[in-house]
């Protein structure tokens, strides 16, 4: 674009070579502070897991090689491009929004990689494409690292009493692809059992996922749940729609599907999506005949996990309450959603 077009600074600028190199230079150094304020500044390395240790990336608004007194933690999963410095910046937001200082709540935003990431590593877990999100194993870098294990060792690195001696709360959040993370893991994760006996408490956050893991073969259909009974869609019960084929971290837990609700449901989770996150042809919806099965739409999607869960609760006689809001005027905007008065209010009540 010519200097014209910024008139009438952009002739000023022409006619002077002197003034417009040291106006590009007063740019370039303004976009470089704004870059490293907001992500560069918060990008550490953590050295996760105990048995093999391995890097992983991750932002946050303290120094994560120093003893904290913070007593809440907020885990942010980002969407399916990856962007952990993006939701680093929802994050703060959604703190600001929520009255809460850095010296009480430690933001940390993971960044799951694939090899072709520029700030892919040799030593950290990789997965090829959105894997990760599937909470299966990498396939790069540091080979066989579930995600799902990867949650677990930021929960017990969280829960360190060395690093953070006042750790009480720790809130995971996962927004769309992050969101289908979250899901799977409040369902098939154990890794908060592990924290209960140290006193700090798991809450779980699943944001505008595209799909659901369902526990058992029945789908709504016409107006009610029932098992499926159809040949034109045999994946609708595999994992990571159903339990069907999962993972190895599922099956060596040795659950069935009423034990693994009943852990399920006594579990601290909250459910939430924009109310304009309705568009069944959005870029990034998984339109699979498995997730077709669960519903048009994110919202709907949601919703219609909801009901299924008051039908198990019914049906196994286990007791389960998991709030969802539904976000007036937001579409599929982490940035939009996180920054409202309503998801503050849901998420700290007692700010």
């Amino acid at each position: 674009m010519p200097y014209e077009s910024f008139w009438p600074l952009g002739s000023l600028l022409k006619r002077s070579p002197n003034l417009r190199r040291k106006a590009v230079l007063a740019i370039a150094l303004l976009a470089t502070a704004l870059h490293v304020g907001v992500a560069g500044a918060s990008q550490q390395v953590l050295r996760l897991g105990q048995n093999a240790p391995y890097n992983f990336l991750a932002f946050a608004n303290a120094d994560l090689g120093a003893t904290s007194p913070v007593s809440r933690a907020v885990v942010l999963v980002h969407g399916v491009r990856r962007n952990a410095d993006d939701y680093y910046g929802y994050g703060l937001n959604l703190l600001k929004k929520a009255g809460l200082e850095a010296g009480d709540t430690l933001l940390l935003a993971p960044n799951f990689l694939t090899a072709e990431d520029s700030r892919a590593g040799n030593d950290m877990p990789l997965w090829a494409r959105d894997k990760w999100m599937h909470g299966t194993a990498s396939s790069n870098g540091r080979r066989g690292i579930d995600s799902f294990v990867v949650l677990d060792d930021l929960l017990l690195y969280l829960a360190d009493r060395q690093r953070f001696p006042a750790m009480q709360e720790i809130l995971l959040i996962g927004h769309s692809a992050g969101g289908q993370l979250m899901q799977r893991y409040s369902i098939l994760g154990d890794g908060d059992e592990r924290l209960a006996s140290r006193g700090i408490k798991v809450r779980y956050v699943v944001s505008s996922p595209s799909s659901y893991v369902y526990i058992e073969d029945s789908r709504l259909q016409d107006g009610s749940f029932k098992p499926v009974r159809t040949v034109m869609c045999p994946s609708f019960s595999r994992y990571r729609y159903g339990l069907d084929r999962a993972p190895f971290y599922l099956t060596r837990q040795n659950l069935d599907a009423r034990q693994l609700f009943r852990r399920y449901a006594a579990r601290d989770v909250t459910f939430m999506v924009g109310e304009q996150d309705n568009d069944p042809w959005h870029r990034v919806m998984d339109r699979t005949c498995g997730a077709n099965m669960q519903g048009t739409h994110r919202v709907e999607r949601q919703l219609n996990y909801l009901r299924y869960e008051a039908f198990l609760s019914s049906r196994w006689g286990v007791p389960v309450d998991h709030p969802q809001i539904t976000v007036a005027g937001i579409g599929h905007n982490a940035a939009r959603l996180l920054a409202t008065e309503i998801v503050a209010d849901t998420l700290f009540p007692k700010r």
